[in-house]
């Protein structure tokens, strides 16, 4: 008697390994027109969709059922999709899209300020969207290793620097062997400077490092991402200063500021 043959390892992986690409992404928009649009599109391209046409109800399942991205409509009624962000990163540092209209200009900046990692204006073509999203889950995407999984080649070291702690391959941080909950965005900001203490970052190089797309985003966004940086850090440290200002020029991690009690005037 012939007994069926079981999967190979090889297989299994192979159907994990699609599995695990399958990401999901949550559209929140009150058109249902461009819900239905935008989450065909995505499907085809090979995510899950998870739609909400106002923000509260959003919020509530976001924070619910994380998915792995979320994309936010700016102009919503009962809670905008600057509103939504904002709720939402005071719990969450779920990476964001923002969709917006070309005649909102003012609120994609904000956005970005407030913690948003990237924004498409209307309209936009669907493989663009795709190519956005991917780029972005690229850069934010843990890396679960147990102790019973093999330990992954080829993963970037962790970048330790006095009390900062840096797993660029899990987008995690410390400061004194405490959590700080950072969005992709401020990681690359922070980590391309502590990669290089002391040297000086202008706002252009921090554009580069955490926008890698054809993005434009100005100069008092990156300040904005810089306080935003540092009223995180203290918040788990009231004396953080390690992040130094040199004024017309950009931004620098202070080694020394991290080696020990922080002390003195910010920067």
């Amino acid at each position: 008697m012939s007994v069926p043959a079981s999967p190979s390892p090889a297989s299994e992986s192979r159907s994990a390994a699609v599995e695990t690409r399958r990401h999901t992404i949550a559209l929140v928009d009150d058109d249902r027109n461009i819900l239905t649009t935008v989450s065909i599109g995505l499907q085809a391209e090979g995510f899950s969709t998870r739609v909400y046409t106002d923000g509260e109800t959003a919020l509530k399942a976001i924070l619910e059922n994380p998915p792995d991205l979320a994309i936010f409509d700016v102009k919503m009624p009962r809670m905008d999709g600057l509103e939504l962000l904002r709720n939402l990163r005071e719990r969450s540092s779920l990476p964001v899209i923002f969709l917006t209209s070309k005649d909102e200009e003012p609120d994609e900046a904000l956005g970005l300020a407030m913690g948003a990692d990237d924004y498409i204006t209307k309209p936009f073509s669907q493989r663009l969207l795709a190519a956005r999203i991917r780029a972005i889950l690229r850069r934010s995407e843990l890396v679960r290793t147990g102790p019973e999984e093999p330990v992954q080649e080829n993963l970037p070291e962790p970048v330790v620097r006095g009390r900062l702690a840096l797993d660029p391959a899990r987008h995690q941080v410390e400061w004194d062997g405490q959590a700080v909950s950072l969005t992709v965005t401020e990681f690359l900001i922070l980590e391309a400077m502590a990669l290089r203490p002391g040297v000086v970052k202008s706002r252009n190089q921090l554009m580069d490092a955490a926008y890698n797309d054809d993005i434009y985003v100005d100069d008092r966004t990156i300040d904005s991402h810089i306080k935003r940086l540092r009223r995180k850090f203290r918040a788990v440290d009231s004396a953080f200063n390690a992040i130094d200002t040199l004024y017309g020029a950009g931004y620098s991690f202070s080694d020394e500021q991290a080696a020990g009690p922080a002390a003195g005037q910010e920067g």
